[in-house]
């Protein structure tokens, strides 16, 4: 049985749901970078940017941390894990209801011939 907390893992996929936090984990992969870094692709204020941190370390994906007068942000993939957990208990669902459909098409497809 997966193991989470429900408000955490709604957290997770809230931050998840927008493009634009999808790619400044994407740049984070790659490793820390600075604000201004991580805001350049995007043409918006760099207050909208901050509001994207927000919600972005709220969910506990990000960790944030100044450097003299740089605040920079790393990736914290680990929130991650209990989406994925969650999702995979659909994977399976899915391939089961493929693997019915395959069978199906193959039955379909040998009382044709």
């Amino acid at each position: 049985m997966v193991k989470y907390s429900e408000a955490k893992l709604d957290t997770v996929f809230a931050a998840l749901a927008d493009s634009t936090r999808r790619g400044m984990l994407k740049r984070l992969l790659d490793g820390e970078t600075s604000v201004s870094e991580l805001a350049a692709p995007y043409s918006m204020s760099l207050p909208a940017v901050m509001k994207h941190l927000e919600v972005l370390d709220a969910a506990g994906l990000i960790v944030r941390h100044k450097e003299g007068r740089v605040s920079r942000c790393r990736l914290r993939a680990k929130p991650m894990r209990h989406a994925v957990e969650w999702l995979a208990q659909y994977r399976q669902f899915w391939e089961g209801q493929l693997d019915s459909l395959g069978a199906f098409l193959a039955n379909q497809k040998g009382e044709k011939r």
